[in-house]
């Protein structure tokens, strides 16, 4: 029981390891958020921009917190990293959204097919800007333990 301890919490420390299970959840809210806005009836566009909201407020979360151990301690301190990240984000919204509509209207793939497939563009595209560019303040907080 020790060993599989240790080794939990040796993939924990990894931010790569972090970064890709909570990308994950992340998609599924995503994911989840559009498959029910559509079968709601809500235009494809319109379905897919709400979805990525609501993703990447819960991705700024997890991020935050978990993946990249922000040390920013109150709200002003993460008015920066917020602003930078939501930045970073519209970039990728950009690039999903196009995919999407590229995917779905013109070669006329089904919805969530297409939606599936600019997901994996996205989350590396994400996880670049979010260490490099956006959380900064933790880059050496995992290290020591």
């Amino acid at each position: 029981m020790k060993k599989i301890e240790e080794w939990i919490l040796r993939l924990y420390r990894n931010d790569m390891i972090r970064y890709v299970f909570f990308g994950g959840c992340t998609t599924l809210v995503n994911l989840a958020a559009f498959y029910i806005l559509r079968r709601l009836g809500i235009a494809l566009t319109t379905a897919n921009v709400i979805s990525i909201i609501l993703a990447i407020l819960f991705a700024y979360v997890v991020n935050s917190k978990f993946v990249f151990l922000d040390k920013c301690g109150t709200l002003r301190e993460h008015l920066r990293p917020f602003c930078k990240f939501i930045s970073a984000r519209l970039v990728t919204m950009v690039i999903e959204v196009g995919g999407v509509w590229l995917l779905v209207e013109t070669f006329h793939m089904y919805d969530m097919l297409g939606k599936f497939f600019t997901q994996f563009i996205v989350l590396v595209l994400n996880y670049v800007f979010s260490k490099f560019f956006v959380f900064t303040t933790g880059r050496d907080a995992g290290k020591g333990r």
